[in-house]
């Protein structure tokens, strides 16, 4: 075993918790979902399975010699800009150096100060150069990927604040002493919280497309099958990623099999109307979880492989997209049985 290499715990290897591990999944496959809140108890996985996540995501194509994870059909622009404010020559239009790289699980540390997050500009360059320079943040490397908020309701609200920017407009914008840089910074979020240690602010948790909430598995024998696979990766972590590496390597080809197929998944209008009656009749506010439902629902018929969503991904979906847009009395928690709301 290579002491040096550090290994993730496999996201196939994780037992139980299938809706956490379903949500996870939907947003790799459609990152339009807005991501996902995951809310229980301590050592219920919930760290665990986002940061398993980097064995399973896919490969995208950027801009080689820049930290913001570029996409060639960037606007030029933008692209030079890029180039420019990290000190880069900015290379024609048509030489653009591009490569291959995973799909980033970046983590923001509660702590995290905003200069961390959003970066920082060297004012003094600026004023003595005429040149933009910038330190790039989290947010930059996060575009087009997963940024990873453990005990997100913990977090300041400053950064709350710029989370909420960048998540609503895609751009995240580093500005000192009149001087300003914008990137692109659209990023799939996903957050866990303990409850107990308080809830989000709501502007926070209606920007979760999904939310899922998880308690420690109750049957004996899956609590030994946890405590067995937690000791053989721990022992030895290299074969025990070995032994899981072909079910993860199926799991990456179903995601990509499903990112290809949702574009062309259809959804009748009896269904939309479906949706549209959910939601009236656990009184949601706006139009937001309509679309996240339908979203939902077409993304798990594309994960399953068929081309035309069903009443059962709708009921599914609905689990996922409601449980935090129901309307709440003061101080009531989020209704997580969606199910029993919808038969009262």
């Amino acid at each position: 075993m290579n002491k040096n290499t550090q290994y993730t715990y496999p996201f196939t290897a994780i037992v139980g918790q299938e809706q956490m591990k379903l949500a996870l999944i939907l947003n790799i496959i459609n990152p339009t979902l807005s991501g996902v809140l995951i809310r229980g108890e301590k050592g219920t996985a919930k760290s665990t399975a986002v940061r398993a996540l980097a064995d399973i995501l896919p490969e995208i194509e950027v801009i080689e010699g820049l930290p913001f994870n570029l996409a060639h059909d960037e606007e030029p622009d933008i692209i030079r800009e890029c180039f420019a404010v990290t000190g880069e020559e900015v290379p024609a239009d048509d030489s653009l150096s591009l490569s291959k790289q995973k799909v980033k699980v970046v983590e923001l540390p509660v702590g995290a100060t905003e200069d961390r997050v959003v970066g920082t500009l060297d004012l003094e360059h600026a004023l003595k150069a005429g040149e933009k320079r910038i330190e790039p943040g989290l947010l930059a490397a996060a575009h087009r990927g997963i940024l990873y908020v453990d005990e997100v309701n913990l977090l300041d609200d400053h950064v709350v604040d710029v989370l909420l920017d960048s998540a609503a407009m895609g751009v995240n914008t580093v500005e000192r002493e009149g001087v300003s840089f914008s990137h692109p910074s659209r990023f799939t979020l996903v957050g866990t919280m303990n409850p107990e240690e308080g809830e989000l602010r709501p502007q926070l948790l209606d920007r979760f497309g999904l939310c899922v909430h998880i308690e420690g598995i109750s049957d004996p024998v899956e609590r030994v099958t946890v405590m067995e696979r937690r000791f053989a990766f721990e022992e030895n972590p290299e074969a025990f990623c070995a032994q899981r590496s072909e079910e993860s390597a199926r799991l990456v080809e179903k995601i990509r099999g499903a990112r290809e197929l949702y574009p062309e998944v259809a959804i009748s209008r009896d269904n939309l109307l479906a949706i549209a009656n959910y939601c009236l009749e656990v009184g949601v506010d706006g139009h937001r979880g309509d679309i996240i439902i339908m979203k939902t629902a077409k993304t798990i018929a594309a994960y399953d492989g068929r081309g035309e969503v069903e009443k059962s991904d709708i009921d599914q979906a609905v689990m996922l997209a409601l449980p935090h847009r129901i309307r709440r009395q003061p101080l009531q928690d989020i209704v997580m049985d969606v199910g029993a709301v919808l038969k009262r």
